[in-house]
């Protein structure tokens, strides 16, 4: 999530494999010279592991030359696509979909604010604006339309965290491959460096019972406007079969 103050990430920590599931990052922070980033990312495991490994030796090497963020999305890229020709043909044929989404989110020393950038499967990348502040990967469509209603690019960064958490809960509700913990970054405009923290269940079970709470009280209270429609409904003309005992 992209706010005027800084950036916010959150991802869920659940893995599945067929009927297992474990718990491992999906998120990593990465300090080069005058600079810090984090990426999240979504997809095949094996896929993130193995791009992430040459991203790390990539800028270890060429760290020094890294001075804007979307050098290192063009970094990161192109060990996307490196890895796509390296296992592609296999995993095609284990019946496998090469699959890697991933978000990189930062400041390097010759950026003048913060960027957040979206890298596709084919290492094609789009940078985040003020327009739709934020970026969602992986279980996306049960989250999204709180975030449509309530994020916006000049709210602020605790804005930002309660949104966002509130995105995950609905997601968490409805996904049976996203759960808790979560790890959550934050990075503040112009600081260089990011915070790192992880929420367990029942760090987050306060916020989930309270938003529960709200939903069902909010819908309540929306009985009196619908009652009008509701009204005209039954009173609308009958349709269907008549023929079916009990109908008039």
């Amino acid at each position: 999530m992209k706010s005027e103050e800084g950036l916010l990430a959150i991802a869920d920590t659940r893995i599945t494999s067929g009927m297992e599931a474990s718990t491992a990052k999906k998120i990593s922070v990465h300090e080069v010279p005058g600079g810090a980033m984090f990426i999240a990312s979504s997809g095949l495991r094996s896929v993130r592991d193995k791009t992430l490994t040459y991203f790390e030796e990539e800028t270890a090497a060429r760290g020094t030359e890294m001075k804007r963020l979307y050098q290192a999305a063009n970094v990161l890229a192109e060990q996307i696509r490196r890895v796509r020709k390296e296992d592609g043909e296999w995993l095609d044929q284990s019946g496998l979909t090469f699959d890697i989404h991933c978000i990189l989110g930062g400041q390097l020393e010759e950026d003048a604010a913060h960027r957040l950038y979206h890298i596709y499967p084919e290492g094609n990348w789009v940078e985040v604006g003020s327009g739709t502040p934020y970026i969602i990967i992986g279980e996306s469509s049960y989250g999204k339309a709180l975030l449509d209603r309530v994020w916006r690019h000049d709210r602020p960064l605790l804005e930002a965290l309660t949104s966002g958490l509130l995105s995950f809960d609905a997601t968490r509700i409805s996904a049976a491959d996203v759960d808790p913990p979560v790890d959550v970054v934050l990075y503040r405009s112009g600081a260089f460096q990011m915070h790192e923290q992880r929420f367990d269940a029942g760090a987050l079970r306060p916020l989930s019972i309270y938003w529960n709470n709200a939903m069902t009280e909010a819908a309540a209270r929306a009985e009196p406007i619908v009652a009008k429609m509701f009204a005209r409904l039954e009173a609308a003309p009958r349709s269907g079969r008549s023929d079916i005992p009990g109908a008039a």
